[in-house]
């Protein structure tokens, strides 16, 4: 079994609580689904949320899904000017037998222009 690692990232639509957890929810779901993975797999989550999102922490919608013995951690995104706004990422680290050209990186609807070249 390896370590391995899974990007992804979600562009909100507004900055709300209940659609934050809606939206990485989706996008955590999604991660696991593609990648044939459970929460046992996860080793630990790296959330990061561009400057202009403030009702909540992305982290809040992995434990509403039940991931609840996983670490996790959030932190703010660069501040880069033009940078697609309201954007949540996420670096998952994983087990897993996949070989790294086998992992599926999750951008879901517009933040799938983020990463052109890994978007599945």
């Amino acid at each position: 079994m390896a370590v391995r690692a899974v990007r992804g990232a979600v562009q909100l639509e507004r900055d709300e609580a209940a659609h934050m957890d809606e939206q990485v929810g989706a996008l955590l779901t999604e991660v696991l689904d593609r990648n044939g993975l459970t929460a046992d797999d996860l080793i630990s989550v790296w959330f990061t949320a561009t400057p202009d999102l403030h009702s909540d922490f992305p982290a809040a919608a992995a434990r509403k899904l039940g991931i609840t013995d996983v670490p996790l951690i959030c932190a703010q995104e660069l501040d880069i000017a033009g940078a697609m706004p309201r954007v949540v990422r996420v670096l998952a680290h994983i087990e897993s037998d996949k070989p790294r050209s086998e992992i599926a990186h999750v951008y879901l609807g517009t933040a799938a222009a983020l990463r052109k070249d890994i978007a599945q």
